[in-house]
């Protein structure tokens, strides 16, 4: 018996954002201890880039894992307009508590994300700096 063919599909996104990684919980000498220098009361921002990977078994009709006229929108609108051009820590309503780490924005993203009616979510890799990236995985 011959299986589906899967593929998968990394389309990649981009959006700039502050954010300030601080903690409640803790002093803000605990929190410059754990965060150094991104726990400045000003905040400092990021030109993040998201790839988000969907996939599935190809469509014979249309020879697609997604098409990416409905992945491009979906993505607009639950991630990139939330997100772009934000104070992370104040303007979406998720990091008002919790600290708003690029580990916490790609769980974000992905919970966001993992409702896209045509294709499974697989994954979502941001990278932060050209030294850090984070991935989050189903």
């Amino acid at each position: 018996m011959s299986h589906p063919l899967k593929v998968t599909l990394t389309r990649r996104y981009r959006f700039a954002a502050s954010h300030r990684l601080h903690s409640r919980n803790f002093s803000d000498e605990r929190n410059r201890e754990l965060y150094g220098k991104c726990s400045n009361p000003h905040g400092h921002g990021h030109n993040y880039v998201v790839e988000v990977t969907v996939g599935g078994p190809v469509d014979p009709a249309t020879g697609m894992v997604a098409n990416l006229g409905e992945l491009d929108p979906f993505v607009q609108r639950e991630v990139i307009e939330a997100f772009d051009q934000r104070y992370l820590n104040e303007e979406v309503p998720e990091f008002r508590e919790a600290v708003p780490t690029t580990e916490n924005v790609c769980r974000e993203i992905y919970r966001r994300l993992k409702s896209f009616p045509s294709a499974r979510l697989e994954r979502v890799r941001i990278e932060e700096t050209s030294n850090n990236s984070f991935e989050y995985t189903s």
